[in-house]
């Protein structure tokens, strides 16, 4: 078994895994650390990772990258409309109001979900683990933004499910970065906590979370976030500013052309990397449009003039997590800054004015999320011993819960799960019901969530359950904020009570005391109450001792719908799709690896019949073999460019067939050259040992060396007589057989003799043996074996 760490990045994916020595980032195909998030499809095969990147230029409308923007999104959230105009590929609305992929494949037009796009990444990723492993994974924890909605975190366990992985849990990427800081850190002050701030500055989002550690402990206690602003928000800068300028000085619209874009943003990346350890970075772009070379020039200050709206945006969410957390900034001990887009200096100069301190950069930018996703799943996972360190995450929204009666609260906070309190948590709601009912899980305030982000969570329906005829029976109802982030109804049942007649007059006072004591449960509106499970558990020990009472509990069925979500079918469907075009991919490597192999043997049989195997093969032979050669050359540059695996092995056949026998021959030269001087050394050999044989065995094994030899002179006198590119009359096995032939001969001729000899001496063995045993000393007169005379005793037995 082993322990993965996913970090799904919006523009690159980060494997890391832990082993005994500690963490280690897996290399994909190319022995590169970071592996794109794209998936391309090909008219009859998908590209995922770096194939995909790479035939985005090619096919960039059948290419999908940035999926995570639409997780769990709706098509007409504005957010959702702002990145698709950033897109290439087609999308449209589904029945239910999602986002759906359109694109062509296998000669039809196919509709993905953003779901079902992200299980083929976690596929991928989960191919590349597995490959450098050698292994097969399951269990992994899975780095998600602090932003994700219940719906974004049940799609993240949909799409691992479809790619067949167990998720122990969806991580926060700020608490994944905590982890891996502050497990490590040993300088913690035993007064009191550390305070340190994160600001993770992505491809796509901004997220600052403020972490409270001590020695063995982490504790989140505050997060904030832009979900809009991130590195490719500073690319855009680049792109309008040169898009325009290139407009005005060449006369080109780089909006209309797909390509052209992509060039352009790929090569504003690229400046924006230089002007980080630059004054300033030139941009020069071959045949960008129409033709035209385009070049221009941008100084720092230009560009961070440029990108200042930007740069003060970045502020805000530093505000509202210090806000959150209760903290003044005289109580921030340090910052840390991660995230692919946090090199820019211009962002460094920001935050060192707003904390008063310089931030830090001890941690790896692109890699912290993935290596504490990695360390949080060892520490999950039975199978790594890792130091004891409590990991203590914060509700990043305020969740509530209401049924058919109304609004379920605490009176402290009025929400049942409240923004900033620690999870996982469970709630026991104690609900007084004649029947089935309806209960909804909701975000209680819509300011707490990203733009146009709906407040439903998810709906059950609970029930039925048997009561009587208008009475109310007591049900109580578990729900779970569990270590994923999401809220559910655990579980629901009905609780009945009944007293002992012969105990309850004797009782009654005493019993009456318990309740009032013991019923510290806040009522609430509509005759509900809530109580966390440390309390509930204390209600069921005072139950437990009040006497003469029997608790009965009778478990009611939960039917959970999400709103939005996939259904388990749905999953499942989707799983066995990813099934059909995993099996079309390999499919389609095993066709390429074998039009590779037809294409190779061309080039390598024109090669040796020009040179090393011109000699062994007729005029005739040559003729037909480099006609061959040629026509199927040109066959596979043509009409064989796209055939099937079976037709590029019959061509691999048909060519091998013309070449097995001067193959052969030449071959066979070498062969026999060396199974000849085997067989002349053997007979050597043999002639010159056998002098201690007896007379007749010594003759009949010389006589048959020298039938040996005799053949093999006949033999190649009539092969040498032949011409290179005839068919050999003398195989190397012929003369190998000779040799095994001559090996047994003599084998068993000594072995006959020898066997004569043992049947002689046998008696003389035998007997020796009986004499050591019977000398072997006895325990009580070991001591006396060990004495001097020990040695002249063993030199006197001598054995024949």
């Amino acid at each position: 078994m082993s322990v993965v760490g996913f970090d799904i990045g919006n523009e690159n994916c980060v494997i890391a895994v832990v082993k005994q020595r500690g963490v280690d980032v897996l290399l994909n195909d190319e022995s590169k650390r970071e592996t794109p998030a794209v998936v391309s499809f090909s008219e009859k095969q998908r590209l995922v990772g770096s194939a995909g990147a790479a035939s985005a230029l090619m096919n960039p409308k059948s290419t999908i990258s940035q999926i995570k923007r639409l997780i769990g999104r709706k098509f007409k959230e504005v957010d959702v409309q702002n990145d698709l105009k950033l897109f290439h590929f087609e999308t449209c609305e589904s029945h239910d109001g999602g986002i759906l992929v359109r694109l062509r494949y296998m000669g039809e037009t196919h509709a993905f979900t953003p779901v079902q796009i992200l299980g083929m990444l976690f596929s991928n990723l989960k191919q590349l683990t597995e490959k450098d492993l050698n292994m097969p994974i399951s269990d992994c924890v899975i780095g998600i933004p602090c932003y994700f909605t219940d719906l974004q975190r049940r799609a993240y366990l949909d799409a691992a499910a479809i790619a067949g992985l167990k998720p122990l849990r969806l991580m926060h990427d700020c608490t994944a970065t905590a982890l891996g800081y502050g497990i490590y850190k040993t300088d913690f002050s035993n007064v009191g906590a550390t305070n340190v701030v994160f600001v993770d500055i992505g491809h796509c989002d901004t997220q600052v979370c403020v972490a409270s550690f001590e020695s063995g402990h982490m504790k989140i206690l505050s997060h904030a976030f832009d979900a809009s602003l991130g590195g490719r928000d500073f690319d855009e800068v680049l792109f309008c500013y040169f898009a325009a300028q290139f407009k005005e000085q060449y006369n080109i619209d780089v909006y209309t052309n797909i390509k052209a874009s992509i060039r352009l943003r790929a090569s504003c990346e690229k400046m924006k990397k230089v002007l980080s350890a630059n004054a300033e970075a030139p941009i020069n772009i071959e045949c960008l449009m129409d033709e035209k070379d385009v070049k221009g020039f941008i100084k720092r200050e230009e560009f961070e003039q440029l990108s200042l709206v930007l740069l003060e945006r970045i502020s805000v969410p530093c505000q509202k997590a210090l806000a959150d957390s209760g903290l003044a900034l005289e109580s921030i001990h340090s910052v840390e800054l991660v995230g692919s887009g946090s090199r820019i200096p211009a962002i460094t100069r920001m935050l060192a004015s707003f904390f008063k301190r310089e931030p830090g950069r001890t941690i790896n930018a692109s890699e912290c999320v993935a290596r504490g996703c990695a360390l949080q799943c060892a520490m999950l996972s039975p199978v790594f011993r890792v130091r004891e360190f409590e990991v203590q995450d914060s509700v990043p929204f305020s969740i509530g819960f209401s049924s058919d009666k109304g609004p379920i609260c605490t009176p402290s906070n009025g929400v049942l799960f409240p923004k900033g309190k620690p999870f996982p948590s469970v709630k026991i709601l104690s609900l007084h019901r004649s029947s089935s009912f309806h209960m909804e899980a909701f975000y209680a305030d819509q300011s707490e969530l990203p733009n146009g982000v709906s407040t439903q969570i998810s709906s059950y329906m609970i029930g039925p359950f048997p009561s009587s005829f208008g009475e109310n029976a007591k049900v109580k109802v578990r729900v779970q904020l569990n270590l994923h982030g999401i809220v559910n109804v655990q579980s629901a049942s009905l609780i009945s009570e009944s007293m002992d007649d012969s105990e309850t007059r004797r009782d009654a006072s005493s019993t009456s005391e318990v309740n009032a004591k013991s019923d510290h449960t806040p009522a609430v509106a509509n005759d509900d109450e809530v109580s966390d499970e440390f309390n509930f558990l204390f209600a069921q020990v005072v139950d437990k001792a009040r006497k003469g009472k029997n608790i009965k509990r009778l478990e009611i069925p939960v039917d959970e719908s999400v709103y939005g979500g996939m259904t388990k079918t749905e999953v499942a469907d989707a799983a066995q799709k990813e099934l059909q075009l995993a099996e079309q991919d390999l499919k389609m490597e095993r066709t390429k690896d074998k039009k590779n192999a037809v294409e190779s043997y061309v080039y390598e049989m024109r090669e040796k019949i020009l040179n090393a195997y011109r000699n062994f093969a007729t005029e005739t032979e040559r003729e037909i073999i480099s006609r061959n050669l040629q026509e199927t050359e040109d066959w596979l540059y043509e009409d064989g460019d796209d055939e099937t695996e079976s037709v590029y092995s019959e061509k691999l056949e048909d060519l091998k067939k013309l070449f097995d026998p001067i193959e052969n021959r030449y071959k066979e030269e070498e062969a026999r050259a060396e199974a000849t001087r085997d067989l002349l050394k053997c007979a050597t050999d043999y002639k010159m040992v056998v002098g201690s044989l007896p007379s007749s065995v010594r003759d009949a094994v010389i006589e048959e060396c020298n039938k040996a030899e005799q053949w093999l002179q006949e033999k190649t006198r009539e092969q040498d007589s032949l011409p290179k590119d005839a068919d050999p009359i003398l195989w190397s096995n012929e003369i190998k057989r000779k040799l095994e032939a001559l090996d047994a001969y003599v084998f068993l001729s000594r072995t006959s003799i020898q066997f004569s000899f043992f049947s002689c001496n046998c008696n003389l063995y035998f007997r020796t043996c009986k004499y050591i045993m019977r000398s072997k000393p006895s325990p009580q007169g070991r001591d006396e074996a060990n004495g001097p005379d020990r040695r002249r005793k063993s030199d006197d037995m001598q054995v024949d």
